[in-house]
């Protein structure tokens, strides 16, 4: 059950709150309008009318499936007599009423749900009942208003850990600088001397820090370091033929991985294809 609320109407505070996403106002505040003194009485009285029973039985009809109709026929039966007395406990004990609820303890009472709160206002008085509606409707208002803040604040802040997230993924995307011991070292084959100077490492190496996933590095790349892949294989075979040793060839390559890589990133036809 939600927190207690308040409104202020024609100088009364008016309690209420919220139950799995249904409005309770207190009948005992809006009672107080017209006897400040016994707010159960104005309750009760409201209580004993035919039209009254009539009403808060249709209501439950409608909103719950539990309301016992029979115990509702011989109230409804009794109504409007001299002798026929009705309270929101007798009422709800024998019906098994939801929209009329009794609380106890601190800004207790009986409350009930708007729809019930709003008839019974208009019993009580109908200049106060307006004023009611529209003071409930602010505060509505600005629950609402403050939601769509709330809402509007969580998807700046998405917008902008997402741009975070991103960038992140980008700058690990886009080749380091090749070190002067990867230069220096001699690779076994062109697919690894490829692999680090797009990737920075080895099949290998990718494989020994990675033990759970299948496949290879290649087949975790994104599309932009496949399409990098494609070029630096090409421009390796030139490489190759103009007679360049590994360690160069490994430089060239590297600059050309981290050229591309930055372009792509940048590419919005490329982002269109993912």
């Amino acid at each position: 059950m939600a927190k207690n609320k308040k409104i202020q109407v024609e100088g009364l505070e008016i309690v209420l709150y919220e139950d799995n996403q249904q409005d309770f106002i207190s009948l005992t505040d809006i009672a107080r309008f017209k006897n400040p003194a016994e707010p159960k009485d104005v309750v009760k009285n409201w209580m004993r009318s035919r039209t009254t029973i009539e009403f808060l039985g249709l209501w439950e009809q409608l909103n719950n499936p539990d309301f016992k109709g029979v115990e509702f026929d011989s109230f409804l039966y009794e109504a409007g007599s001299n002798s026929f007395t009705l309270s929101p406990s007798k009422w709800i004990e024998a019906t098994n009423a939801k929209g009329v609820v009794s609380r106890q303890g601190k800004n207790g009472g009986t409350f009930a749900h708007k729809d019930i709160a709003f008839e019974f206002a208009s019993w009580v008085s109908a200049s106060f009942k307006l004023y009611l509606i529209k003071e409930f409707q602010r505060l509505k208002d600005d629950e609402n208003n403050r939601l769509k803040l709330d809402w509007s604040l969580q998807r700046t802040l998405s917008k902008i850990n997402y741009h975070i997230h991103t960038d992140a993924i980008k700058e690990n995307l886009v080749p380091k600088a090749i070190t002067s011991q990867q230069a220096g070292y001699v690779y076994a084959n062109e697919a690894d001397l490829l692999n680090v100077a797009l990737f920075g490492i080895t099949a290998k190496e990718w494989r020994d820090a990675n033990p759970d996933k299948a496949g290879n590095i290649r087949d975790h790349a994104t599309l932009e370091q496949l399409v990098v892949l494609s070029n630096v294989e090409s421009i390796n075979a030139l490489l190759i033929k103009q007679g360049l040793p590994q360690s160069e060839r490994l430089l060239q390559l590297n600059q050309v991985a981290i050229t591309q890589m930055k372009s792509l990133l940048q590419n919005k036809a490329i982002k269109r294809l993912k």
